[in-house]
């Protein structure tokens, strides 16, 4: 089975920083994009940001300039380190990573079980 657990999420004033951590574990192959999601209530999960195998970074516009992801391969660790938080910035954050489990001929869709960012104004 292949695992995504986050770590770094809280509660900030507008203006803080977090950095949000997640680890990939299982029986993995390989591993290509990976990606920050973020969720409010009664809305669609939408990109913030996501990362190549090979490090070439794509974000939304809300977020550039703030949020910087990056990844360590070796470590199947990917990060978001997110500065000059706004107030809407809060939301339920989720990893993401399409990744090949040993034996499986395609990649997957994997998600993490989310980390609550509560930012205060």
């Amino acid at each position: 089975q292949v695992q995504l657990v986050e770590s770094g999420g809280g509660l900030v004033q507008a203006g803080g920083s977090l950095r949000l951590s997640c680890a990939a574990s299982g029986r993995i192959d390989s591993i290509g994009d990976m990606a920050w999601y973020r969720q409010i209530p009664g809305k669609e999960r939408e990109l913030v940001a996501r990362i190549t195998a090979g490090g070439s970074a794509y974000y939304a516009d809300s977020v550039k300039g703030r949020f910087t992801i990056s990844r360590d391969n070796m470590e199947k660790m990917v990060d978001l380190q997110m500065i000059h938080l706004k107030p809407e910035d809060t939301a339920v954050y989720y990893c993401y990573g399409d990744i090949r489990s040993w034996g499986d001929p395609v990649s997957r869709n994997y998600w993490g079980q989310g980390t609550q960012v509560t930012v205060s104004s």
